[in-house]
């Protein structure tokens, strides 16, 4: 996926997102490490004011498959009680990891919660997850660049590719 294939598809999510969550304050939380890169450059396009926040989560250590554990390594700093909450994942699989964080979210009392994901890889679910804005459906390949990594590396590309 090229840098310009992701830059305007960010470009058309953001003003569905802005139109999509109800008025009130919104807190934008990105899941680290990868979606650091993507929650930058959507936030940029949502024509609305909010807050930003993250969450530090693992489930893959430096593996290429999800352990289907998650630990939470750093947690939110702002409480979201009452307010809009956008959760930005870079890649949704087998959705363990977003089914244990909403519900991680849900028991804080946030007015909603929705969930953009870059990338979504709907074959290998193994629990059925709500994604309300979606950049991209990808078949099952281990992806990395533009914040997805393998064992810490590739982030910093600014396209996605597969590993081989």
């Amino acid at each position: 996926m090229s840098a310009d294939a992701i830059a305007t598809r960010i470009a058309a999510l953001g003003p569905q997102i802005a139109a999509g969550i109800a008025p009130g304050q919104l807190t934008v939380i990105g899941v680290l490490r990868g979606a650091f890169i993507f929650m930058a450059d959507l936030v940029r396009a949502i024509p609305r004011p909010m807050r930003c926040d993250f969450l530090g989560v693992r489930s893959y250590g430096d593996a290429t498959v999800s352990s289907g554990i998650v630990e939470i390594t750093s947690d939110l700093l702002l409480p979201i009680e009452g307010e809009h909450v956008l959760l930005v994942e870079d890649i949704v699989d087998t959705g363990l990891t977003l089914k244990y964080l909403a519900d991680i979210l849900a028991a804080r009392h946030p007015a909603s919660v929705s969930v953009c994901a870059l990338l979504s890889k709907p074959s290998r679910r193994k629990v059925e997850v709500q994604l309300d804005y979606v950049g991209f459906e990808v078949p099952d390949q281990f992806v990395v660049g533009y914040g997805l990594d393998a064992a810490q590396q590739w982030r910093h590309l600014p396209y996605i590719g597969v590993m081989e």
